[in-house]
């Protein structure tokens, strides 16, 4: 690409964001305008190289023409899964993790061969069409109601950060461990709460950079119907008679 587009390009970024050549300058942290650069007379300063990157996404590969690529998310969380088992058709399997298995998932989370040796199958329903599914063994009674220990959940592997939200609950793989939880973010924090349904269990406050991969729970496969029904009332009793005590509290004082 010949030097004069380099410059063309710096102005057209300028000009899309709708600044003058010395509001830009003061944006980028350099002299009082940018006029020199969209002129041809400096070249492009390697600090407003790194500025655009970090306040526009400015990718500097398209900046000097070596990629057709314009923005670049450097602070982009990746959460998808790490290792993909397939079966004789090419077909993504679902890989089963007991919670015996799940121990030992975040030391293993790359070795391809650790989960070509767990359980695998396919379910031919459309719903499980077209995404990656895991299937996990729920261990303890933090998701309670909703979930009893020992009932196994199917979740999709979620590609990115910005896909999750709050309304859902997620299979989260973290440096140490498997959890499920719902999860809410922190405002401008890199920080994320991790919400168990179960009101005995405080919320778990972790840094997104600790969190390897999030499936979203899609459905889950349970043994015992009844005792389900029958710890679903006592828990929402038990949650009422809560509720109301703190109402009893706030009428005495």
């Amino acid at each position: 690409m010949a030097i004069d587009e380099e410059y063309r390009r710096f102005k057209q970024v300028r000009e899309e964001l709708n600044l003058t050549q010395s509001a830009f300058a003061e944006e980028l942290g350099i002299s009082a305008t940018t006029a020199d650069i969209e002129r041809g007379r400096t070249r492009i300063p390697g600090q407003v190289v790194k500025e655009l990157l970090k306040k526009y996404h400015i990718n500097p590969l398209w900046l000097f023409g070596d990629s057709s690529q314009k923005y670049l998310y450097t602070d982009r969380v990746f959460v998808n899964p790490k290792v993909v088992t397939v079966d004789q058709a090419g077909k993504d399997n679902i890989v089963l993790v007991s919670a015996k298995a799940a121990a030992g998932y975040p030391n293993n989370i790359g070795d391809a061969q650790w989960f070509e040796s767990l359980p695998a199958f396919t379910i031919p329903l459309p719903e499980y069409r077209n995404a990656t599914f895991r299937g996990f063994q729920v261990d303890g009674d933090s998701m309670m109601p909703a979930l009893q220990s020992g009932e196994w959940i199917w979740a999709r592997a979620v590609d990115d950060w910005d896909g999750l939200s709050d309304k859902n609950m997620y299979v989260i793989v973290t440096v140490e461990s498997v959890l499920v939880k719902k999860l809410r973010k922190e405002k401008d924090s890199s920080y994320v709460n991790l919400i168990s349904l179960n009101p005995d269990y405080a919320p778990i406050r972790v840094d997104r950079n600790e969190i390897r991969e999030v499936w979203q729970v899609n459905s889950k496969l349970s043994f015992d119907l009844e005792a389900d029904k029958t710890e679903i009332s006592l828990l929402s009793l038990h949650q009422e008679m809560r509720e109301l005590r703190q109402e009893m509290k706030k009428l005495v004082k």
